[in-house]
């Protein structure tokens, strides 16, 4: 028989394709088209089935796999749909002419992503009263039931004004702070809020004055925003405002922590407060108070506020839940000057539109019902035994060789070795010993560190807490002992090589 003459162009059908149908890439609880599809993107993307090459025919492809051919069917239309294959009618199916690159194995990021501290000793650990936790889950739960169309919408940026309101009430009866509901604005946590602000306020190369040692994280984020940390000295009357106006006088803001100095602890003297607010009213700048632990004294009153003495004119109160609850909640808050209240709103706006809605009533009700006080009297008891058996084993384990002054107020303590100890032996024990908690040098900027460890007994039972002490103890006795030994040595071979070689008569002093 003659045949016919076509304007096709003849095509060569794959017989058989070599597909992992066990690979990683396959899911093998899914369906038999999802399953076949996966492996022909697999094949296609890793070359395999090269580009414009013809796939085997559906009848075929059943045949070689066990499936069936609307299975495989299937899988084709995904492929053409998905831009992996082109169906030419009257002549198959075939690999795009352009398809995604083959991956090259996998390769590890250029950076390490931090994981937070969670054993004994880490900072930021917390404990939550069952009591307290099951008025929560009432709360938490009748507020869901009642679920309403407040969270069908967009909110105020703020946040919303029942738990504004209850905040404000707070901050008045425990840090003397009055402020009106509309001041205060809901963030997820004291970070975000820094951030919130100096988005409205700061322009770029702005310096901001920052406590040396102090807190890396809020370095970090006003770098982040473009801003000059300007590390200015803490004594024991708090930041030395005197070096700061030497240093940056016309400083565009001033990050403090007021009540509970992080790390040293120490409590600004009333007359530095009142230097630190008259350079701020001077210069027209702006202080951010981060009173991050404030709720947690444990000899005598709460120390008004920062904001409280100024009125709320000049000071960036900051606050969260994270301590005083849980940190799972993720909501924290700002009382702002009256002046900042729009730039700081519009600026939120434009970042994240608004607050959360689920958890603000749960926490408006526990601010309310006095069930947040009641959580306060009972974990603020915990903490202050945890800090006291902390301080006594390092203390005692140590020998003495650490001193740990018990802070009056705080989630957190310091342990410190002699100033002329070598840097290394905190960092050589803290390592030998394998606990968390931080190095005190890591919170200095340019002050000379002095060597210890800032330890958090918050979240902790008890007898963690002291076995971690007792292996940090002793990991610093041997680092020392270790030290002085090297340090003796280097000694001993110096003397050695001056006896030995005898200096010239015309020779130059060493200095």
């Amino acid at each position: 028989m003659q045949k016919i003459p076509t304007n096709s162009p003849a095509t060569m059908q794959k017989v058989a394709l070599p597909l992992d149908l066990l690979g990683p890439h396959v899911n093998q609880g899914a369906s038999s088209q999802d399953r076949l599809y996966q492996a022909l993107c697999h094949a296609i993307v890793g070359g395999i089935a090269k580009p414009g090459e013809a796939l085997p025919p559906s009848r075929t492809l059943a045949k070689q796999t066990g499936f069936r051919r609307n299975a495989v069917t299937n899988a084709y239309e995904r492929l053409t749909a998905d831009g992996f294959a082109v169906a030419r009618v009257g002549s198959g199916t075939f690999v795009a002419a352009r398809v995604p690159a083959q991956m090259e194995g996998a390769r590890k990021t250029g950076f390490i992503i931090e994981k937070p501290q969670r054993g004994t000793l880490a900072l930021g650990c917390t404990h939550i009263d069952h009591k307290a936790l099951r008025r929560f889950r009432t709360f938490a739960g009748r507020r869901m039931r009642a679920f309403g169309t407040e969270h069908l919408h967009y909110g105020d940026p703020r946040g919303s004004r029942e738990l504004r309101a209850a905040i404000a009430d707070h901050l008045l009866s425990a840090r003397g702070l009055r402020c009106d509901p509309d001041q205060i604005m809901l963030t997820s946590g004291t970070q975000h809020g820094l951030r919130i602000v100096l988005s409205a306020i700061l322009k770029a190369q702005d310096q901001i004055w920052c406590e040396d040692p102090g807190y890396p994280a809020a370095r970090k984020a006003i770098e982040h925003c473009g801003g000059r940390p300007v590390a200015v000295p803490v004594d024991d009357f708090g930041l030395r405002v005197a070096k700061g106006r030497a240093a940056a006088p016309y400083a565009r803001a001033a990050y403090v922590t007021p009540s509970h100095q992080f790390p040293l602890g120490v409590q600004m003297s009333m007359p530095r407060r009142l230097e630190l607010l008259d350079w701020a009213k001077d210069t027209d700048a702006w202080i951010f108070e981060d009173d991050y632990d404030s709720e947690f004294r444990y000899d005598g009153a709460p120390l008004l506020s920062l904001a409280g003495i100024d009125h709320v004119r000049r000071v960036i109160y900051m606050g969260t839940f994270a301590k005083t609850l849980f940190p799972g909640l993720r909501i924290g808050y700002c009382a702002l000057p009256e002046t900042l209240i729009g730039p700081v709103t519009t600026a939120r706006a434009a970042l994240d539109r608004f607050p959360g809605t689920l958890l603000e009533g749960a926490v408006a009700d526990m601010l309310n019902s006095g069930a947040f006080t009641a959580n306060l009297r009972k974990v603020r008891g915990l903490y202050r035994e945890a800090r006291d058996v902390l301080a006594q084993t390092l203390s005692a384990a140590s020998e003495g060789r650490l001193a740990v002054p018990v802070p009056s107020q705080g989630l957190h303590l310091v342990a410190r070795f002699d100033a002329s100890t070598e840097p290394a032996v905190a960092s050589q024990a803290k390592a030998s010993a394998g606990v968390e908690g931080w190095l005190l040098a890591e919170t200095y900027i340019r002050a000379r560190p002095m060597p210890g460890f800032v330890l958090g007994f918050a979240g902790h039972p008890i007898p963690h807490l002291i076995t971690s002490a007792e292996k940090l103890a002793k990991a610093s006795l041997t680092a020392l002992r270790m030290s002085r030994k090297l340090n003796a040595e280097g000694t001993g071979r110096s003397r050695s090589v001056k006896t030995s070689r005898p200096r010239p008569a015309q020779s130059r002093p060493l200095r």
